[in-house]
């Protein structure tokens, strides 16, 4: 118990300092690629603040695994390097059983992760898209970069050369309108105001002292004209504007705004709306067949009344089996719909599972790695932990990208990174024990005496 505890000791600290230092590159990382969007848009420092600590969420999430890869490679590599390890395992203790306390640490870990992932981060993704939601309709200029275009408006090109931190004003505006399908418009003007409506659906640009310059699309060459104003209101649908509309749907919650057992019940509900809709259509069909069954194919006997009748129903009967018929075909692509919908939420769900068990996947990378490379520093550690965290990340994105595509199951394509590093990891802790390279040894014959 006492080799236990210093192994945890020598674990704990390395731990606990990767993993603020991970934090804070995470934190610098989103800083850095936001600060355009979040510094000079009169937004106070408290907004700011809570869109960062938001943001904490997913980097906690993504810390916690890379954490215990760089302090397993520190903690085994610094034991290593003083021979300590080799003592150890000289007194009778077997890797495993050194790796033991550290695994259980991590098991601990990961199921502290994944509570965190169910229950902390949905929330955190969730507020953070409201927050969002808030500053854009308090703010339209907050997705307005100066001097750059903003293309998210369908039809529409807009530049700004300046905005004002504390108003909704602009400076220097310049459109392209190209959502008429017969004319294309350019507006210039020097000064503008742009505002949402009263039920946020329609962007509002009041321009000041502009033109108007109109051509035709298809003829470039002939009608043009030019139109002084000295204001103009020019009205955009707001969708695409990085804004959703404020109805009863608008902050529902997006798949990585749920916890795995909601998104479950979501997949259940999509596998049993189909398949009960399936039986109803099954149910009308054997009704079909029936009725078709009772026709009166023999009309030698029949009177020409019961005739006309006859053909009616028959052509009654056709006309609801081509309808059968197209709603199958229907139903084939609602099915192929609901199964990429429902492998879409199944993807998030392994994914709250398979990112926090590689924190017991990089302990049997780590520790074995630690003590083969005899070095417990910081640069080295991390810098293996990046290399094997790299690979990670990208088998995790690809499988994602296969899951959509359906060459890759759900399951798959979230747990292959896990289950070749374990695999390999396993091998790494147990290769001593198992004595795998005797396996391979050719015995060399003896020399013949002379």
């Amino acid at each position: 118990m006492l080799i236990y505890r210093y192994i945890l000791k020598a674990h704990f600290a390395p731990f606990i300092i990767s993993f603020f230092i991970v934090i804070f590159v995470f934190t610098f990382q989103f800083i850095y690629k936001y600060i355009d969007n979040l510094v000079g848009k009169g937004l106070s420092w408290w907004i700011i603040t809570q869109l960062i600590t938001l943001n904490l969420a997913w980097m906690v999430t993504l810390a916690g695994p890379m954490a215990v890869l760089i302090a397993a490679l520190m903690a085994f590599g610094s034991l290593s390097s003083t021979n300590e390890t080799v003592i150890m395992r000289s007194s009778g203790i077997s890797t495993f059983r050194l790796v033991l306390p550290v695994l259980i640490f991590s098991g601990v870990l990961c199921y502290g992760l994944i509570l965190f992932n169910n229950k902390v981060l949905p929330e955190a993704n969730h507020r953070t898209k409201i927050l969002m939601t808030d500053i854009q309709r308090t703010k339209p200029t907050f997705v307005i970069e100066a001097g750059r275009f903003t293309d998210d408006i369908s039809g529409y090109n807009l530049l700004v050369r300046k905005t004002h931190e504390n108003s909704n004003k602009l400076e220097g505006v310049f459109i392209i309108d190209n959502s008429n399908p017969v004319y294309s418009n350019t507006l210039t003007a020097d000064s503008g105001q742009i505002n949402f409506s009263k039920d946020y659906s329609k962007i509002i640009l009041d321009l000041f002292n502009g033109e108007i310059h109109q051509i035709e699309k298809k003829n470039p060459n002939g009608s043009y004209r030019k139109i002084k104003f000295e204001k103009h209101i020019v009205t955009i649908n707001a969708s695409g504007f990085g804004f959703t509309s404020s109805d009863e749907n608008a902050f529902s919650r997006g798949d990585r705004e749920l916890s795995a057992d909601s998104m479950r019940s979501i997949v259940n509900n999509i596998k049993t709306g189909y398949f009960k809709d399936w039986d109803n259509t099954i149910l009308q069909m054997q009704a079909l067949v029936k009725e078709f069954s009772e026709i009166k194919y023999d009309t030698a006997n029949l009177d020409s009344s019961e005739i006309a009748i006859n053909k009616l129903k028959v052509k009654s009967l056709i006309n609801r089996y081509k309808g059968f018929k197209q709603k199958y075909l229907n139903q084939t692509q609602v099915l192929k719909a609901n199964d990429k919908q429902a492998n879409m939420y199944l993807v998030e769900i392994y994914k709250k599972y398979s990112i926090p068990f590689a924190c017991v996947v990089f302990v049997l990378i780590g520790a074995p790695l630690g003590m083969i490379t005899r070095k417990g520093g910081f640069g080295v550690a991390s810098g293996m932990s990046l290399g094997f965290f790299l690979l990670y990340w990208a088998c995790l994105i690809g499988g994602e990208k296969l899951a959509d595509r359906e060459f890759l199951s759900p399951f798959l394509s979230m747990w292959i990174a896990n289950i070749i590093l374990g695999i390999v990891g396993m091998y790494l802790v147990f290769r001593d024990s198992l004595n795998i390279n005797r396996l391979f040894k050719i015995k060399k014959a003896s020399p013949k005496m002379v």
